[in-house]
């Protein structure tokens, strides 16, 4: 049976939703959370808040390594789920990964606020690595929008959409929170393609 994997980058994590299932009537197989830092590199958690005093350029080349590290650990987190996926009797099909739109970093000027736009564009960026380096397609998804072109996508109204996402939240049980369902729609949007 084959399953899709909708993640929700965070700062150093993702939420992971997996469906499985029709469109019209998914399961919800599982729900968990992927950790995307190194516990032995502190600043792989937060890369570019250590650099956020330095030019951009400056700070591009100082979290390389950082984001090496982090690439590494979200590819070996998503590795371990679809293992897990698999000793189920599931074939992971394909990722649906939810997070920040692409933008011109170098254009905000608040070194703070320039560091929380980065990292929140890192970890989607991370979590494409990891499945690429999965080797399984994936297609991203910026979540300010997610909702409209997911209801568009599926030809369904938004208070379908809604319908489903609670549903699914239903079946999982408490928390079902906006980060889930966000991550779900992604895994929907992913499903029998």
């Amino acid at each position: 049976m084959n399953a899709t994997i909708g993640l929700k980058a965070r700062t150093g994590r993702a939420i992971a939703v997996v469906l499985s299932g029709p469109r019209g009537a998914p399961e919800l197989i599982k729900r968990t959370e992927l950790i995307l830092t190194d516990p032995r590199l502190p600043a792989t958690f937060q890369p570019y808040h250590e650099v956020m005093e330095l030019t951009w350029k400056e700070s591009e080349k100082k979290v390389k390594p950082f984001i090496r590290a982090i690439e590494k650990v979200a590819t070996k987190a998503l590795a371990q789920l679809i293992h897990e996926l698999r000793a189920e009797g599931l074939t992971v099909a394909h990722v649906g990964i939810v997070g920040s739109a692409d933008r011109d970093l170098s254009k905000i000027g608040n070194f703070h606020i320039r560091a929380h736009a980065a990292e929140g564009l890192l970890f989607r960026q991370v979590l494409e690595f990891a499945a690429g380096a999965n080797n399984l397609p994936h297609r991203s998804f910026v979540e300010k929008t997610l909702g409209a072109q997911a209801a568009a996508e599926l030809g369904w109204s938004v208070t379908k959409l809604n319908s489903v996402l609670k549903d699914l939240g239903r079946s999982a049980g408490p928390p079902w929170r906006t980060n889930h369902r966000l991550a779900a729609t992604g895994a929907l949007l992913e499903l029998g393609l």
